[in-house]
């Protein structure tokens, strides 16, 4: 780690920013745990895991595009704005709903689509303002690198605390504090100094504009090539994470205390992969750490899969947070340095689409593969699958390399 590790802190509005969502960020993390195992507790099914995972996830998938229209052609900061409020409004009725005791498991699986709504709108905004906070736009991959720290240190946090309040407290008490938590970012987001918004006349509807955002995309193949890629693997390997309640409960004979030690190794190793993101210097091949991350990925969910012994459990678990933590980021840092600013937004939706619309239907898949032939081996499968993607993207990228060699010397 050096100084340049965190060189975006040295714009205001992306140090308020980062302080206020990291606060938020534990809390909405906190909320994820207790939802899947109050889930799990209450049905005691895989393929209900996945359904959770679904309905929280799939809205995004269904109208991100709407929200990175919006996004590009309103003002990102009041609908950011908007988002948070609406975010703290569902977690007020989780909580109330959790604290009542009079619930079904479906009207949790109902506000977590409410949720996944508010996120379609929410993750074009938030990525996109990102870009207007920071002050020397050359900062921005390290901004986008610290990003997915604050994102996984909250995920180390967060489910740790979780797990304590859930044995000792209560589940409601984890809903409330993620209710408590969005006054942070939306206290930072107030204090922010943002240039003002200038208007800008639009010639085309809605769906036009969507059209030409899809439109830019197929123009610009390195930007399809990085969706596809993270399309599939947030599809059939990124919702290993519904199974980790199972290895909890069932193969490790634990209780929400494990569940929340396993999350918060997953987040550790993602937060460490972050740091390392976060440290590169300007210039490195951001596609061949991608492809070297995806094996790394591989290697930890092959390994923990079959893992009976819970220490050894956790170094594996935290090996494949360290891997999976490029699948998102360097991700996110190739569209966000290469789109043109007037596309950001509806590029973003894409991007969200990928992440967030993928992993549900992959929920549903892999919960009712799981169910078919236990969780470990459809862990292992996950795990085979990623070293499969890994190889053929840095065999790919040693072809082009070959390519643009053998170019240079016949010149």
């Amino acid at each position: 780690m050096n100084i340049s590790t965190f060189n975006a802190f040295k714009s205001r509005n992306y140090r308020l920013y980062f302080s206020g969502q990291s606060i938020s960020l534990i809390g909405t993390w906190m909320q994820k745990t207790a939802v899947s195992w109050v889930v799990y507790s209450e049905t005691h099914s895989k393929f209900m895991l996945g359904l959770t995972l679904f309905a929280s996830m799939f809205p995004s998938f269904i109208f991100s595009f709407l929200g990175g229209v919006a996004s590009d052609r309103y003002n990102r900061y009041k609908l950011l704005l908007i988002t948070q409020f609406a975010s703290m409004g569902q977690a007020i009725l989780m909580t109330a709903l959790i604290f009542f005791k009079h619930y079904s498991v479906w009207e949790i699986i109902a506000l977590s689509a409410l949720l996944g709504l508010i996120n379609a709108f929410d993750v074009p905004a938030r990525q996109s303002l990102v870009y207007e906070m920071v002050d020397d736009k050359a900062d921005l991959p390290n901004a986008l690198a610290l990003n997915s720290s604050m994102v996984n240190l909250s995920r180390l946090i967060g489910p740790g605390i979780a797990g304590i309040a859930l044995e000792k407290f209560g589940e409601d008490i984890c809903f409330g504090l993620n209710a408590v938590s969005f006054i942070a970012v939306i206290g930072s987001l107030l204090m922010m100094k943002l240039p003002v918004y200038l208007e800008k006349p639009r010639t085309k509807n809605v769906f036009g504009e969507l059209k030409e955002g899809f439109q830019y995309i197929r123009r610009t193949p390195s930007i399809a090539f990085v969706l596809i890629m993270l399309a599939l693997i947030s599809l059939l390997v990124l919702p290993f994470s519904t199974l980790i309640p199972v290895y909890a409960k069932d193969i490790f004979k634990g209780t929400a205390s494990t569940f929340g030690v396993i999350d918060s190794v997953i987040g550790l190793g993602a937060f460490c992969g972050a740091i390392f993101l976060a440290s590169l210097k300007p210039g490195r091949n951001l596609r061949k750490i991608l492809a070297i991350n995806t094996i790394i990925f591989g290697i930890g969910l092959v390994a923990f899969s079959h893992s009976t012994y819970y220490p050894i459990a956790l170094v594996f678990a935290t090996v494949s947070g360290f891997g999976m933590m490029s699948q998102i980021t360097i991700s996110n840092t190739l569209i966000q340095t290469t789109v043109d600013p007037d596309m950001r937004g509806r590029v973003i939706s894409f991007y969200a689409m990928a992440f967030f619309g993928m992993q549900p239907l992959g929920g549903l898949l892999i919960g009712t593969l799981s169910q078919w032939i236990g969780t470990p081996d459809t862990v292992l499968a996950q795990g085979i699958i990623t070293l499969i993607i890994g190889f053929s993207l840095y065999r790919f990228l040693r072809l082009n390399e070959a390519k643009k060699l053998k170019a240079v010397q016949e010149v």
